[in-house]
């Protein structure tokens, strides 16, 4: 593991965030709400993503720069281990645990996020749901952390709304799931709080209110690094 250099910053200044498979930017708005100054990450161009961005290879970009960053989220590609990927027999790479060594090597606390399908290949996991948040949604993802940062896991609500089938139109009195082709995009962006995204970036992506919570706690963590108050 790479030795931690000082991350003591001016003050005024926001702790910086590295934001990897950063998308669209679903994740980059909670922790910028919740105080950090994020750059994003992506193999692929992200017009939409509201943030620094920089297209590069996410991997060795952490293997390079990782140490520069106060706390590290990271978002590997969730379609190897989703049910809708399975169905229709597509064959995506798994890059959870190599993620996971390029992450140990910074030093750095972090965060790595995935969808339930993953769940048997994360370590100790923190599960967050829409309804922990008043999203009329419900949308697991699961949350490994590491690095000295550590998550409380919220009480989970009872799921008492139906949902819609899987990317099907959202009927009255029902929550959407938002994924694959999915009609409804308006609904979904008002729903999940991610009004710049089109369909592609919402099906992927985290609410930021997700983000939010794990960005407050990073925070609250990093305080006595930061020399600020929690």
């Amino acid at each position: 593991m790479a030795d931690p250099t000082d991350i003591r910053r001016v003050r005024g200044r926001r702790p910086r965030l590295l934001d990897l498979f950063c998308c669209q930017g679903g994740a980059a708005k909670g922790y910028t709400d919740a105080g950090f100054d994020v750059t994003g990450v992506d193999k692929d161009p992200q017009p939409r993503y509201p943030y620094r961005f920089i297209q590069a290879d996410a991997t060795a970009f952490v293997l390079e720069h990782g140490a520069a960053f106060d706390f590290i989220h990271a978002s590997p590609p969730c379609q190897h281990d989703t049910d809708c990927q399975r169905i229709r027999g597509n064959d995506h790479p798994d890059l959870i645990a190599p993620t996971r060594t390029a992450l140990e090597t910074t030093g750095r606390p972090w965060v790595m996020e995935n969808v339930g399908g993953a769940v048997p290949k994360l370590r100790d996991p923190v599960m967050l749901c829409g309804r922990m948040f008043r999203l009329a949604n419900y949308r697991h993802r699961y949350f490994e952390t590491g690095g000295g940062f550590h998550l409380e896991q919220p009480d989970h609500p009872a799921h008492l709304v139906p949902q819609a089938k899987m990317g099907r139109p959202v009927p009255a009195g029902h929550y959407g799931q938002f994924v694959g082709n999915f009609s409804g995009v308006p609904l979904a962006r008002q729903v999940l709080g991610v009004p710049w995204m089109n369909r592609d970036g919402i099906r992927e992506c985290i609410p930021p209110s997700y983000a939010e919570y794990v960005g407050r706690a990073a925070l609250a963590s990093l305080a006595p690094a930061l020399g600020v108050a929690a």
